[in-house]
């Protein structure tokens, strides 16, 4: 089960991702050296989302990836994202 977190708790536990303007969400944009970097990284986000049940928005352009993190369930950020934006600056590194 998910901890409620709010943004400025969940912020000072990541670098580089930001609170989305307007909702309880946070994102981050990634720049891989191609697509086939950036679509293998979102293959192992969507292989670690699936497991967890809980699903990224995300908008992918060429090597261009943009990711929001939210727990709809919650109305806001909860510990389920902060555990999936943390795996995702592993896979995305």
């Amino acid at each position: 089960m998910y901890k409620k977190m709010t943004l400025e708790d969940i912020l000072s536990k990541l670098n580089g991702w930001k609170a989305v303007q307007g909702r309880e969400a946070i994102s981050k944009k990634f720049t891989f050296k191609n697509f086939d970097q950036a679509f293998a990284a979102m293959t192992k986000i969507a292989k670690k989302a699936e497991e967890m049940d809980h699903h990224p928005e995300w908008f992918n352009v060429y090597n261009r990836l943009e990711v929001t993190l939210a727990t709809h369930d919650a109305n806001g950020v909860t510990s389920y994202d902060l555990e999936l934006a943390k795996f995702i600056d592993a896979v995305s590194t």
